[in-house]
């Protein structure tokens, strides 16, 4: 007989705090690309390599690692996520969320997830944040697909505030007292690996969407399905296709990685404006 979605997390869930027994995440963070060391906010870290759980997969992909960290920044009890999983991988929608699903089955209500993205929108340049605040899930999957299990999330769940207005907010005030400009924008989420067309990046631009990317859509789509409040940061770290220069993973990299101190600045600035919030859920 398949095991049920409700079934894999409770194993997951119960190998995870075999290891770390204090794995009681009030809030959820997801790490993307070059932004892996930003997993150095977390105090009394305890480390557990994706690999060691069952029913997760790991990374491929340069610049995540694959490891779940678990401690706290302040009085807030944090999981992280260092580097996803993708589906150009070979990993299906419904699997790149699962690490997602787990660090909210585990406790976490809310759900911050950081990401690399090309820049859509004229105006926006290497290295800025911005805050997402829609997508356009242009990939053609959806880690909802198959049949569902009502003790984890409804079947037809609700997407109109996704990107939840108080985590967006409260973002915006957060980058404000860091001294890191934030911009706004919807994301778009392609299924890669190639990057896309100039002509595929005109469409995007016509749709509405300011930044592009590979990730992160089944995460949120996941996290809404649980009932968890969702926020997103994006790095952009490269002008799209027909925009700039010729687009690498190396550039993307780079460029987040020297980019990493701001967006880890505005990250701490938040959890201390979250933790001191009447309460994360």
């Amino acid at each position: 007989m398949m095991s049920t979605l409700f079934d894999r997390l409770s194993e997951s869930a119960a190998a995870v705090q075999a290891q770390v027994p204090d794995a009681r995440p009030e809030v959820a963070l997801v790490l993307g690309s070059g932004l892996a060391g930003a997993a150095r906010l977390v105090e009394d870290a305890r480390t557990l390599p994706l690999a060691d759980v069952p029913h997760v997969g790991a990374p491929s992909v340069s610049g995540h690692p694959g490891r779940l960290v678990f401690g706290r920044v302040g009085s807030l009890r944090l999981g992280v996520l260092q580097g996803r999983l993708h589906t150009y991988e070979g990993f299906t929608a419904a699997e790149t969320a699962y690490p997602v699903r787990l660090l909210i089955w585990l406790g976490a209500r809310v759900v911050v997830l950081t990401n690399a993205s090309g820049g859509v929108r004229e105006g926006l340049v290497p290295g800025e944040w911005m805050v997402i605040t829609d997508h356009l899930n242009l990939s053609g999957k959806n880690p909802l697909e198959g049949p569902n299990d009502p003790r984890v999330g409804p079947r037809f769940p609700d997407l109109s505030r996704a990107y939840d207005p108080g985590l967006r907010a409260l973002l915006l005030r957060a980058a404000e007292a860091a001294g890191v400009p934030l911009e706004q924008g919807v994301y778009a989420m392609m299924p890669g690996p190639s990057y896309e067309t100039p002509a595929e990046i005109r469409m995007l631009r016509r749709l509405g969407a300011d930044a592009v990317g590979m990730s992160t859509v089944p995460e949120v789509i996941a996290a809404v399905h649980m009932g968890a409040r969702v926020a997103c940061l994006s790095c952009v770290t490269n002008a799209a296709a027909g925009l700039g220069g010729a687009l690498s993973h190396a550039e993307v990299e780079a460029t987040a990685q020297a980019a990493a101190d701001r967006g880890v600045h505005i990250l701490q600035a938040f959890l201390g404006m979250l933790a001191g919030s009447p309460g994360p859920g």
